[in-house]
């Protein structure tokens, strides 16, 4: 480990983990009031929850980790067509300037 960072710590992991499951929650339950918003936080919440789990399984000395990259990858596609169609949209709203 290189000086200045600090190791992770199970508790640690599992607060975060556990404030991941809250983001993740909320995006669910007010999915409607923007749907492509919500489901881009709640994938990204996932994997970041992914992330924790996979590290936490480290430091108990678990290397396994079957099927994790897949359901990152897709996670993190579907993420990414989000905000790349929000990115054209945006780009479409904004006016063209004349000089």
């Amino acid at each position: 480990m290189k000086n200045g960072q600090e190791p992770f710590e199970r508790e640690t992991l599992t607060h975060i983990g556990n404030r991941l499951d809250y983001i993740y929650s909320i995006s669910k339950r007010y999915n409607n009031d923007n749907p492509e918003l919500m489901d881009t936080v709640a994938s990204l919440a996932s994997i970041a929850k992914m992330f924790a789990n996979i590290k936490i399984e480290e430091l108990k000395g678990n290397v396994e980790t079957q099927g994790s990259q897949g359901y990152i990858v897709r996670n993190l596609g579907n993420a990414f067509s989000r905000m790349q169609e929000y990115e054209k949209q945006k780009d479409q709203d904004f006016p063209k300037w004349k000089l």
